[in-house]
């Protein structure tokens, strides 16, 4: 089945799922291993772990567009996509669309924040037009007919915490959003389940909204978004965060205890599947091994005789 249909069989589905995000090929490799059914790259993450830029607008369409082909190539299920604003007008939506098709991303999100946008958290974001952002959803929609009709656009909108925004004004767009042609409705910044509920009354078809920084904890679980009328939970940093704060974490025990800290992470990291060169095998590496039996000369073989290492690519034969 194709990527694209897949996802849509998903958020058409009868169970909400997670789509846990991150920011480059490994979150992707991560995520497909330990089992989720779709991912997220997340223009956060690409901004923090790739480029160490915050999000705020200040990546290309092609920087993006290559980085999430990255992800889909290194991984066999469907990656949604941030598409940030497009990249521009309803013209340039056509062609983020149809590049982020070409790149083998499964869905795109798209914001109707005025261009250069920031992180839906982040205080200070403003709107385009509820008409000027719905033609660019039209857009998106003809674009994928084109190539791949399965392919999901995802219409996101920051009305409820932008300048002159609101529940009204959430309710307002969304519908807007659906009448264009968007498969999936996404609202940003509730500030309350009850927000949530009160939007899903007035919206059909498939959607979802924004619960990770919702306070008190703990956050909903999923029976609870299911309840709500998500088919989906977008967690945007589900796989680069605990990455980011346990790598900080290390940096400094190292700084303050040296070799010993290093040693004492190898010790107790010994038994994890990533573990030093069990990395390579996630990788793939062994792959590489058979291709090299497969296509390279008897000669070329003896160099795994005659050298030696720490990690042996094995070949499913050994």
């Amino acid at each position: 089945m194709k990527k694209t249909a897949r996802l849509q069989q998903l958020i058409h589905g009868e169970q909400c799922f997670v789509l846990p995000g991150g920011g480059c090929a490994l979150h992707g490799k991560i995520a497909e291993a330990a089992g989720f059914p779709a991912m997220y790259m997340s223009g956060m993450n690409v901004n923090a772990s790739i480029f160490g830029t915050p999000d705020a607008g200040v990546l290309t369409m092609t920087e993006m567009a290559e980085n999430a082909g990255r992800m889909a190539r290194a991984i066999g299920i469907p990656l949604v996509a941030d598409g940030d604003t497009g990249f521009g007008n309803a013209i340039n939506v056509r062609r983020t669309v149809q590049e982020y098709i070409r790149a083998g991303v499964a869905g795109i999100q798209l914001e109707d924040q005025t261009a250069p946008k920031r992180c839906g958290f982040v205080t200070g974001k403003e709107l385009i037009s509820p008409e000027e952002a719905a033609g660019k959803i039209r857009a998106a929609v003809d674009a994928k007919k084109e190539l791949d009709p399965d392919f999901v656009i995802i219409a996101r909108t920051d009305a409820r915490t932008a300048v002159g925004g609101g529940l009204e004004e959430v309710i307002r767009r969304l519908q807007s959003y659906k009448q264009a042609g968007a498969d999936l409705l996404y609202m940003e910044g509730p500030l309350s389940l009850e927000e949530v509920r009160e939007v899903r009354r007035h919206v059909e078809g498939p959607f979802t909204a924004t619960t990770i920084e919702l306070r008190p904890l703990p956050l909903p679980d999923l029976r609870t978004h299911q309840e709500l009328g998500m088919c989906c939970v977008i967690v945007p940093s589900l796989i680069a965060r605990p990455g980011y704060y346990e790598s900080y974490r290390f940096a400094e025990d190292f700084m303050a205890r040296g070799m010993d800290a290093y040693s004492q992470m190898l010790e107790e990291q010994k038994d994890h599947p990533l573990y030093e060169f069990r990395l390579f095998s996630f990788l793939g590496f062994p792959r590489i091994r058979e291709m090299e039996a497969k296509y390279l000369s008897p000669e070329n073989q003896r160099r795994y005789l005659e050298s030696s290492g720490i990690y042996e690519p094995a070949t499913e034969d050994g």
